[in-house]
């Protein structure tokens, strides 16, 4: 009979609610190694405004899906599934425990349900769509995906050029609307993460989730946020189009450095910005199913992960 793996341990929830700190603290306490479950941290050079770990951090856990690419390369949730599985199939070659953390909720989604029957990007159809923004602007795509798939443009803001790019590349890979794409899933067929014990931390009071945010946010602008993507648009040839800079954070102070704003400003959409993030990200724990839930701010998560874990 084959051997019943241990569970992989997935830690998930909004932004400033202390993943990372409880990470490293099972990781250390079980005997674990950790997998980053965040579409920026992939980006090399982008350490601040993703509150990246360390390197003394980094070298006390082993951390993977960190550094993986440059801020002007993609990366998608396909990438991530391949490249996290892959992880944690190391890890536990070397007899350690999984532990995947992190804030990216369609990560997250893609790893345990499946990933929806998309095509892979097309670097021409997306060249076309570019160049036809750069001469009417995304509203006007919008208008036509309005068009085409009315269901997906409803959800989407006029100026949401990553998404609305996508789905007028769906339409015209494949004639069929992204809405009803995203409906059939390819079921997960790796057993890599045993029966995956899932842990959310999901705090009741908005106030307290806000106060955070705006603490962090200081806090990474204190540290070199500015500085740090004055570094990158010099070392890379960025645009602020590309997905790595409308990570929040960068793309406030992108608007910034071009002028667009002052400091006061910059802090105001920045903590703004991280605050609409925390939402959608509550919004999406809600509608998972089979989480174990605490309040990071209420209750001891420590002990309540410690010994979910250890059963």
């Amino acid at each position: 009979m084959k051997a019943r793996l241990p569970p992989a341990v997935l830690l998930m929830g909004p932004t400033a609610t202390g993943k990372s700190a409880l990470a490293l603290e099972l990781a250390e306490r079980f005997d674990g190694e950790i997998v980053s479950v965040d579409s920026a941290q992939v980006y090399r050079g982008m350490d601040i405004g993703t509150a990246k770990p360390d390197e003394a951090t980094r070298a006390r856990t082993p951390h993977h899906l960190i550094d993986v690419i440059d801020p002007t390369e993609p990366y998608s949730a396909a990438r991530f599934v391949r490249d996290a599985l892959a992880a944690v199939r190391d890890i536990r070659v070397r007899g350690k425990r999984p532990l995947l953390a992190g804030g990216t909720m369609l990560y997250f989604k893609a790893l345990l349900e499946g990933l929806s029957e998309l095509p892979a990007a097309n670097e021409e159809v997306r060249a076309e769509l570019d160049a036809w923004a750069g001469r009417d602007g995304w509203p006007m795509l919008h208008t036509e995906l309005e068009r085409v798939d009315s269901t997906t443009a409803a959800r989407l803001k006029p100026t949401d050029a990553q998404r609305i790019q996508r789905a007028l590349e769906v339409w015209r890979l494949t004639g069929v609307p992204l809405s009803q794409l995203q409906g059939r899933r390819q079921q997960p067929t790796d057993e890599t993460l045993g029966a995956p014990l899932c842990l959310a931390l999901l705090p009741n009071d908005r106030a307290q989730l806000h106060e955070a945010i705006a603490q962090r946010f200081d806090h990474m602008l204190a540290a070199g946020l500015i500085d740090e993507v004055r570094t990158l648009r010099a070392r890379y040839p960025l645009t602020p189009m590309m997905p790595s800079m409308r990570c929040v954070g960068y793309r406030q102070v992108w608007t910034y450095l071009d002028g667009g704003c002052d400091e006061t400003t910059l802090r105001a959409t920045g903590i703004a910005a991280t605050r609409q993030l925390a939402k959608r990200q509550m919004t999406w724990l809600r509608s998972m199913s089979n989480l174990l839930v605490a309040d990071p701010f209420t209750q001891d998560v420590s002990g309540w992960a410690r010994a979910l874990i250890a059963n």
